[in-house]
């Protein structure tokens, strides 16, 4: 009996995964694209809300408990409703700074930062801009950082992460460039968005948001700045409105219809929308929708 015991023990050490949690739906996919097999992902938002504010349900805490990693998009998109689950979990390896924590937001370069932080500004981001994910280029850079990480935890399978990363940067360069190349034309284009949460996506493909349907961010649209946008886009010849999924959209079509402009659903993560359901259909779909 003692020796069946060992053989389990052993046998579940052996094929034991590495728990990852991570806050949105893109960054489960590249764990899932690097770890393969040798990861269980537990995404611990919805695509379909708004990634600033996700609802802290207990739930959640029972699945920090159990990750030996968690990965953060960082630039304080989290920091909203992060925090107060870590400090229930009260798992000091997935806290900041434990071995167990990444924050990815340390691969990339964040732009739009604020030269002054303060509430008179909208609900803005000290760091910089935080939503780098939209931007396919940014993706290997990140999952570089990921299969860093995950070779740090599981040393004996770097090898396996090491190759993984390898084809998988090789697939998304490909699509990068791919993209690029078809949607070239659309340097130059200006659009209008709700919230500047595509500006990393329009810097790559040589887009201009002109304004915001939000007067500043997080705060609803006015009928004063309504009216503002609607003569922006008339004087600019303005053809495109992007449109998130989560903020309200009728202001958005009230500009349209007055302007003839047409609004475009653009997805910010994996799944936020049925034609974005994988990594590669995501970054083609935003860059579909935002230059056409």
């Amino acid at each position: 009996m003692r020796k069946i015991l060992l053989i389990i023990l052993f046998t579940t050490a052996i094929f034991a995964k590495l728990n990852v949690a991570v806050t949105y739906n893109y960054l489960g996919e590249v764990t899932k694209a690097i770890g393969g097999d040798l990861v269980d992902v537990t995404v611990l938002s919805s695509p379909k809300l708004d990634p600033h504010f996700i609802t802290p349900k207990p739930s959640l805490i029972a699945k920090l408990r159990r990750a030996d990693l968690l990965i953060i998009n960082g630039g304080q998109l989290e920091i909203g409703w992060l925090p107060p689950l870590l400090k229930r979990a009260n798992s000091s390896k997935i806290n900041t700074g434990g071995i167990g924590f990444l924050d990815v937001s340390g691969a990339v370069e964040l732009i739009d930062k604020p030269k002054s932080v303060s509430r008179a500004y909208g609900d803005i981001h000290p760091d910089g801009n935080p939503h780098f994910g939209l931007d396919i280029n940014n993706i290997i850079p990140i999952a570089k950082l990921i299969s860093m990480k995950l070779s740090q935890l599981d040393p004996k399978n770097s090898s396996t992460y090491n190759n993984n990363y390898n084809s998988f940067s090789s697939k998304m360069e490909t699509l990068a460039n791919s993209l690029k190349e078809k949607y070239k034309s659309c340097q130059g284009k200006k659009v209008i968005q709700y919230h500047e949460l595509f500006n990393y996506a329009l810097r790559a493909y040589g887009v201009e948001s002109l304004a915001t349907i939000e007067p500043l961010p997080g705060i609803s649209p006015s009928s004063k700045h309504t009216i503002k946008v609607i003569n922006l886009i008339r004087e600019n010849g303005i053809k495109t409105i992007l449109q998130d999924v989560y903020h309200e959209k009728k202001t958005a079509k009230f500009i349209a219809d007055k302007t003839g402009a047409k609004v475009n659903i653009v997805p910010h993560d994996v799944g936020a929308i049925s034609e974005a359901n994988s990594l590669e259909d995501f970054y083609k779909i935003v860059a579909k929708r935002i230059c056409q």
